[in-house]
């Protein structure tokens, strides 16, 4: 039997005393805490003031049958599953109630393993029920915008122009280096949007072999090509009503790039092999790592499918760029993994975090929060120190290591990461006093002043 802390609630509803009585013993035996009704309108008074966790209701009784009782159940948002028992001649009134809403329906005369069976199937349908919740709530939850944490003047920007775009079905370009966050921009676009509740189904361009790219997009029928032994659903049609993610388009070949451009244009999809085209309402967000327009000139990327995809754009700056987010960024993820490891680590060691901060961080968030995964893999005390990071931030790197990080040649952004890190060394040298920090930059208070407001880093 099961413990009373573990046991569920049943409301049993039938106007005869024998079976209310049998049900009541078996019930108790399996461990159920039982309580008794003998019509429908007693049932929905007692359900109205407690919340049971299913109801066996009987269908034919006086005064409220069980098809009134259900009806009644629904219209006050009663919650519980409700098992409708059928006695012989009463299996069409059982099955239309299961239309109006009840789970299941067991015909009389049964077994205790019947009814067994019955409630421990109904068990696992709520168990997975609140599963599914729980797992719903916590991608909302992982891909809101108060789990993609920043206080950059530029990334508040970029995440008010989010909410702004979220609920349209126009067209997405997220532009940025490897490991800005892209893919976690275009989730909060879809997370936060009315397609929300539908699929959001991401691919990568560059992953996927040319020759088998077309079929994972569109799909293709049995026969297409050599290995198509059955009929198989296209990318585009998982995606149905919710959000495609095309991750690193600029990686996709010509050919392919003007049938995306067809979908595009006409909402419909035909499958590799197919000769009919089926219409479909997806939202596509792509982003890339390349200069498009560079791609263009070199006549590797099509410029009418990038209009087409460029209707509205966001630009995610690199992490060297966004330098105040750095310490807040070390805070979440070391929850994060602290919760996954069990481990509890205080925090950072000021000497280990200078040399977070003075990192140049290529490979940008994803790069940071690999190295934080590793360090609470290494911590022996209570705080993350120089020795759990690796070797590459340990030996230090200077301002023109910073400017050589850069995938690009801009002498502009170089300098401006170069500035940033000069700041911080005399603001950090300094304990925080800005003049003392201007006199030895060598520039005024007042521009200091200007380039810490410019850089986001009050």
């Amino acid at each position: 039997m099961k413990s009373t802390a573990d046991s569920k609630s049943i409301l049993v509803v039938d106007d005869e005393e024998n079976l209310r009585h049998m049900l009541h013993v078996m019930l108790t035996k399996q461990g159920y805490r039982v309580e008794m009704a003998t019509e429908g309108a007693e049932a929905l008074r007692m359900a109205a003031q407690k919340d049971y966790d299913f109801v066996l209701c009987d269908i034919k009784m006086p005064v409220l049958d069980g098809v009134g009782f259900l009806k009644g159940a629904i219209a006050a948002g009663i919650k519980c599953t409700i098992i409708m028992m059928s006695a012989y001649g009463t299996v069409d009134s059982a099955i239309e109630c299961m239309k109006l809403g009840a789970y299941d329906y067991i015909s009389k005369p049964f077994k205790s393993d019947e009814i067994a069976l019955v409630l421990r199937k109904a068990e696992e349908r709520e168990r997975l029920k609140a599963e599914n919740k729980r797992l719903k709530e916590e991608i909302n939850r992982e891909f809101s915008f108060a789990n993609i944490v920043s206080k950059n003047k530029r990334m508040h920007e970029i995440f008010a122009l989010v909410r702004k775009v979220c609920d349209f079905k126009t067209t997405v370009l997220i532009l940025g280096e490897s490991g800005t966050g892209k893919e976690l921009i275009a989730r909060a676009i879809h997370y936060n949007s009315r397609r929300k509740s539908a699929p959001f189904v991401a691919v990568n361009c560059a992953a996927i072999p040319e020759n088998l790219l077309e079929s994972e997009l569109f799909g293709h029928v049995k026969g297409a090509f050599t290995d198509a032994s059955s009929d198989k659903a296209g990318l585009f049609e998982q995606a149905n009503g919710g959000t495609l993610f095309l991750d690193e388009i600029g990686e996709m070949p010509l050919a392919l790039q003007v049938k995306l451009l067809r979908v595009l244009q006409d909402e419909e999809i035909r499958v590799v092999g197919g000769s009919v085209t089926k219409k479909i309402d997806v939202r596509v967000i792509s982003a890339t790592s390349k200069d498009l327009e560079q791609e263009i000139a070199a006549e590797r990327f099509r410029e009418d499918l990038y209009f087409r995809l460029n209707v509205f754009s966001l630009t995610l700056p690199p992490l060297r760029e966004r330098q105040e987010d750095i310490p807040i960024l070390l805070t979440h993820f070391m929850e994060k993994y602290g919760r996954k490891m069990a481990r509890q680590v205080a925090g950072v060691t000021p000497e280990a975090l200078r040399l977070l901060m003075e990192y140049c961080w290529p490979g940008n968030v994803r790069e940071l929060e690999n190295c934080i995964e590793r360090g609470l893999v290494l911590c022996e005390g209570e705080a993350l120190d120089v020795e759990c990071l690796p070797e590459k931030l340990r030996n230090g790197n200077d301002g023109a290591q910073r400017a050589m990080a850069f995938d690009g040649f801009s002498i502009k952004r170089a300098e401006e990461s170069i500035e940033r890190a000069l700041i911080r060394k005399a603001l950090d040298e300094t304990g925080g006093n800005r003049t003392h920090a201007a006199r030895l930059l060598e520039i005024s208070h007042r521009a200091l002043l200007y380039k810490i407001k410019e850089y986001g880093m009050e």
